[in-house]
């Protein structure tokens, strides 16, 4: 075979390439074979790497001796500024690197980055490498920054390394240095969420709410990560749960933002301030409404938060809800009780969901206005009656109420004249926002139908809701309207087969 190229992605001659495997598998034998015939012995690939790279990098002694009687320069870097010292710290090739350091190999070396030989064991975890560093060779500074200011501390820290964080310590290096981004080492160890680094941090007593160049503390950086351990860790030994970024965030925002609900009930717990706003005017129940995270908004309004604070854009967490018309969302809050008055720039959540077009939403919400607007007559007038089901105000599909259900789609869908629903709807305390709300809806030159059907339903709830008795109070309505003939028909209809288990339980 000649001896071209490799490829034409390559420079090596596949005799070059030949001797680089032979070093990176430890046969010297061939290698030797290779150098005879002439070989280029510090022929390098496209990235700058030669033999002696590849032996240092591998570990491979047999390989190494043999190429340091041939390739005398032993610091020569690759393209990633990596020379062989530097590969056998990264490794962890203790006896490469001793065979190094006593050919002459430059100790202070550093690659693209930075890293020093000591930077590079500490991020790897190699603690006998170290020892040998630190221990056995001369003028190694512990405390040497690399490029983005890191120590090899730091690094040690935010790759989990505990062995090397606690040798390190020992060693006396300092704790509370910053990187250029002013992260200490307890910083990056809670936002790689390393909750053993982070205890061995704290207990040397450095200053836990440091805070880095964007204000954040490492409880912070933990929160953002979901990274539980390290909250209860941070929140056990005391630190400033209220405390606010640069962006007036507190770690309640993060893992509101994310979803973290685990994380979400310690900081409740430890009694961060719920309502706390940042710089957007968003509170922690903003940013789980807004990211669709039901179960961390059901913690935050059992911890009663208040869902009637508005953003920046004038907005509540149920005019979020409302616009994207997600429903169990709306649930949750309605049910807590909600400010259904409040305006987004004008706009109530019913007008936000109506001009979305999420009908079932709609109908949630004047469900809603209309049972807060009885609660509130139940109370002033101090009357004992109260609800007789759980409270809801979703879509009905409970099987008492089936059958009546049937005779209501009947009644809008093959009695009432256009206009009819709307006059009844008035007589039932509808306000005009819930008929244009309910008219926003378009299914075609029809949609009144739809649209009574949908006011029936809702006012079914309310006097389901109230223990009322729906049969009397839908023929009242209707003799009210002037349509006795269908009333007594609607009623006779609503009172058919009494004995079905799907009977209207009221009736």
């Amino acid at each position: 075979m000649e001896d071209g190229l490799v490829s034409e992605d390559d420079v090596l001659l596949w005799s070059e390439k030949e001797f680089h495997d032979a070093a990176k598998r430890n046969d010297p034998e061939r290698m030797r074979e290779l150098i005879q015939k002439g070989v280029d012995v510090k022929a390098k690939n496209k990235t700058d790497r030669k033999a002696l790279h590849w032996a240092a990098g591998a570990g491979n002694e047999q390989a190494l001796r043999l190429l340091l009687d041939h390739d005398t320069d032993v610091d020569e870097k690759d393209a990633f500024g990596m020379n062989a010292l530097l590969l056998a710290s990264w490794f962890g090739h203790l006896k490469v690197l001793q065979i190094l350091v006593s050919c002459g190999a430059k100790l202070n070396s550093e690659n693209k980055d930075g890293l020093s030989m000591l930077h590079c064991a500490a991020q790897r975890g190699h603690i006998r490498v170290l020892e040998f560093i630190m221990e056995d060779l001369e003028d190694v500074r512990l405390d040497r920054l690399d490029k983005s200011g890191k120590t090899a501390l730091h690094l040690a820290a935010e790759s989990g390394r505990f062995e090397v964080v606690e040798f390190l310590i020992g060693m006396g290096c300092t704790h509370g240095l910053k990187d250029k981004d002013a992260n200490t080492a307890v910083h990056l160890a809670a936002k790689c969420g390393h909750t053993q680094v982070l205890q061995k941090m704290v207990e040397t007593g450095v200053d836990v709410d440091e805070r880095n160049i964007d204000g954040l503390t490492a409880l912070h950086l933990a929160a953002d990560g979901g990274h539980y351990e390290c909250v209860k860790l941070l929140l056990e030994v005391g630190c400033d749960a209220n405390a606010q970024t640069n962006k007036n965030m507190n770690a309640l925002h993060y893992v509101a933002q994310h979803g973290f609900d685990r994380e979400a009930g310690l900081l409740l717990e430890a009694g961060i301030n719920k309502n706390a706003v940042d710089n957007q005017q968003n509170t922690a129940l903003h940013l789980a409404v807004f990211n669709n995270h039901a179960t961390v908004l059901r913690l935050l309004i059992d911890a009663h938060c208040d869902l009637d604070i508005t953003d920046c854009r004038q907005q509540t967490v149920l005019h979020i809800a409302a616009e994207h018309g997600w429903q169990d969302l709306a649930e949750m809050m309605l049910v807590s009780g909600v400010n259904l008055n409040l305006t987004d720039k004008g706009k109530r959540c019913l007008e936000v969901a109506a001009r979305g077009n999420h009908v079932l939403l709609v109908d949630m919400i004047i469900k809603a206005d209309r049972f807060y607007k009885w609660e509130k007559d139940q109370m002033s007038s101090e009357q004992d009656s109260w609800l007789v089901r759980p409270l809801s105000f979703k879509q009905d599909h409970q099987p008492e109420t089936q059958h009546l259900r049937s005779v209501l789609w009947s009644l809008a869908t093959k009695h009432l004249c256009r206009g009819e629903w709307k006059i009844l709807a008035q007589h039932w305390d509808f306000s005009p926002a819930h008929i244009q709300a309910i008219e926003q809806q378009w299914t075609g030159m029809k949609s009144f139908k739809e649209h009574g059907h949908r006011m029936l339903l809702i006012w079914l709830h309310g006097v389901g809701m109230a223990g009322e008795n729906p049969v009397k109070g839908l023929y009242e309505g209707l003799v009210e309207i002037s349509r006795t003939d269908l009333a007594e028909c609607i009623r006779q209809k609503a009172n058919a087969e009494t004995s079905s288990p799907k009977m209207c339980s009221a009736m």
